[in-house]
């Protein structure tokens, strides 16, 4: 075993995405560390996945289940499985994730000469923030939602899955009064390139302009430190190659130097006035 993470023995883990790459590789070195593991993944990927359960030392503690995780009954029915098998959920990394196979502005028209819907770009925000949105709704201890460093600066110029991991974020520093009150641990974990599908493309390039690069051992090292470690709430854990770094609470310790006293100061006060009314005050539905 190359890790060790005595805090994750006998804690029931699910891992969306775990069939391949990165979530592969959670659910080994969880599992190396004594966790339940449940590998949710799409239907196509029950091959991988249930080579994996076969490949690990005690395939009692896997279950695979096969899950959408845009398909909230498929969601309903991950969690229930694995109450049912373990008892219970401790943690759950909502890693998975997709790219665009197009650029998004190599715009297409019909036999009219109408833009077409760029359909593919709406699929990938659907899975990368609708789904991360529904895997995050189940643990009551840890939860560490897997974004990119494309969360944080995407300067690439991949629109959807930029945009998308920027809601990841989102939705990870607008989560955190919830946790707060629920007693749950919520951290995001932001590789930078790591050798996975979606990066096979030009991974060769890489290497050879000799730019360093994670493992996926590194990344799913940090996903696991990052959910068992009682003391890391609210934190993003940057992964680039030997670097691992928290960016998150260094980011809101530079506000006041990034927007200044004056600004920084009335953002405060507004924080403290929406505290004060309980939490900011929703609009009424408006009519369908």
């Amino acid at each position: 075993m190359s890790s060790s993470f005595p805090s994750a023995k006998s804690k029931t883990v699910i891992v969306t995405g775990g069939a391949n790459g990165i979530g592969a590789q959670t659910v080994r070195t969880f599992h190396q560390n004594g966790s339940n593991v449940v590998i949710a993944d799409l239907p196509f990927a029950k091959e991988a996945a249930e080579a994996l359960i076969s490949s690990l030392s005690d395939a009692s503690r896997a279950l695979y289940v096969p899950t959408n995780i845009l398909n909230w009954s498929d969601m309903k029915l991950l969690y229930r499985q694995t109450v049912e098998q373990f008892g219970r959920v401790d943690i759950v990394i909502a890693n998975a994730g997709a790219m665009e196979s197009k650029d998004f502005y190599d715009l297409e028209t019909d036999e009219d000469g109408d833009l077409k819907e760029p359909v593919e770009a709406y699929r990938i925000v659907d899975i990368n923030l609708r789904g991360t949105m529904n895997s995050a709704d189940g643990s009551r201890g840890s939860i560490v939602l897997i974004a990119s460093t494309s969360g944080y600066f995407g300067g690439t110029s991949v629109v959807s899955y930029v945009a998308s991991k920027h809601g990841v974020v989102g939705l990870f520093r607008a989560s955190q009064k919830a946790a707060d009150r629920w007693n749950v641990k919520l951290n995001v974990v932001a590789p930078f390139f790591t050798p996975t599908h979606i990066t096979g493309s030009y991974a060769e390039k890489w290497n050879e302009r000799g730019l360093p690069a994670n493992t996926v051992e590194g990344v799913a090292d940090a996903i696991i430190q990052t959910s068992t470690d009682g003391g890391k709430k609210g934190e993003c854990i940057l992964v680039a190659g030997k670097q691992i770094k928290e960016i998150e609470l260094a980011r809101t310790a530079l506000v006041r130097e990034w927007v200044g006293e004056d600004t920084a100061n009335l953002m405060a006060e507004g924080g403290k006035f929406f505290d004060e009314l309980g939490g900011y005050p929703l609009p009424k539905a408006t009519r369908k």
